[in-house]
């Protein structure tokens, strides 16, 4: 069995929140023991409600934040246990991708400085940024021409496309797009996405896709993971998810979902009751609070994440 490009294991973020000093120390738990694995060539999607831990926990795969525990391992190689120094080799391999193509860009700089950055701090040698630049600004939709303009004479699907060309010029296994067409118009959406599968098919590339969107989801991954209050509730492969959720709380994301046909019959979930604080998580199962399924059990025992006769694996006491 090969090794995973990315195995992520017990992943956890604690973020300290300021009291006085007569005061016990708390936290919020933003990611509160992931663990996940993406093979080369794959899109897992992470979905989730807003505050459920998605970006952090993208941010914290690059050490974009420091996280607070577990193993995050390239290639095999736990990174997490390196000095920073010792990081930049491993992040020509590893990119991101960010929301908003708006704040992404340095207005000051143009689109070439833009794209020379990443070449000029791994040591490229100059004489071969001119051509490289011009062959990525024309793979993601652009032309040379563009080089020499600034970020806001551009549209917001253009930016994301200079976005995405940043990403890429160092030649990259693993981007991690955090929403990266929830800014742009729907119509702008499939083509990004559309650029992405292209560029993904080109490159071998891997995706850590996190988005709120279910229905991009569906369209780019290969397998979707299930977050809710910083922990994995559900993984499955993309068609097995959609056509049929186990855990609770996949079931009533999926129920949400407005369907493109007028015939198609779905009863919708209603979650009653606020999204419990993640500095103040309930025990037990996280979501029983809001689950319309909860047993006794659920309020005092924590449920594994296990794997189903199907292949999926989920977080309930249902199973």
């Amino acid at each position: 069995m090969t090794t995973p490009l990315l195995e992520i294991t017990d992943l956890q973020k604690k973020f300290p929140i300021k009291k006085s000093w007569l005061q016990p120390q708390s936290y919020v738990h933003a990611v509160d023991g992931v663990s996940l694995t993406v093979r080369e060539g794959e899109t897992v999607g992470i979905v989730g409600e807003s505050g459920c831990g998605k970006s952090t926990f993208g941010r914290c795969v690059l050490r974009l934040l420091e996280p607070t525990g577990g193993e995050v391992k390239f290639q095999g190689e736990n990174y997490l246990k390196l000095p920073r120094r010792a990081m930049h080799s491993i992040r020509r391999n590893m990119q991101m991708v960010f929301q908003n193509p708006y704040d992404t860009l340095n207005p000051k700089l143009s689109i070439s400085r833009i794209l020379a950055e990443p070449l000029i701090a791994h040591g490229i040698p100059r004489d071969q940024h001119r051509q490289m630049m011009e062959e990525i600004i024309e793979i993601v939709g652009l032309t040379p021409a563009h080089l020499a303009r600034y970020p806001h004479e551009f549209s917001g699907g253009q930016r994301q496309r200079i976005g995405i060309a940043r990403a890429l010029m160092l030649k990259p296994k693993l981007i991690v797009a955090d929403e990266p067409v929830s800014a742009l118009d729907v119509s702008i959406q499939s083509q990004i996405l559309n650029l992405l599968t292209e560029l993904q098919e080109k490159f071998s590339l891997s995706y850590l896709f996190i988005s709120h969107d279910l229905s991009v989801v569906e369209h780019i991954s290969d397998r979707v993971a299930v977050m809710y209050l910083g922990e994995i509730v559900e993984l499955a492969d993309k068609n097995s998810l959609f056509a049929d959720p186990k855990h609770p709380y996949t079931q009533a994301l999926l129920s949400s979902v407005l369907s493109t046909d007028p015939d198609a019959s779905r009863e919708r979930i209603r979650l009653t009751g606020e999204l419990p604080s993640p500095a103040n998580p309930p025990k037990g199962c996280k979501f029983h609070t809001r689950c319309h399924a909860c047993m006794e059990i659920c309020k005092t025992e924590k449920p594994a994440l296990k794997k189903l006769e199907d292949g999926t694996m989920t977080a309930c006491h249902l199973y």
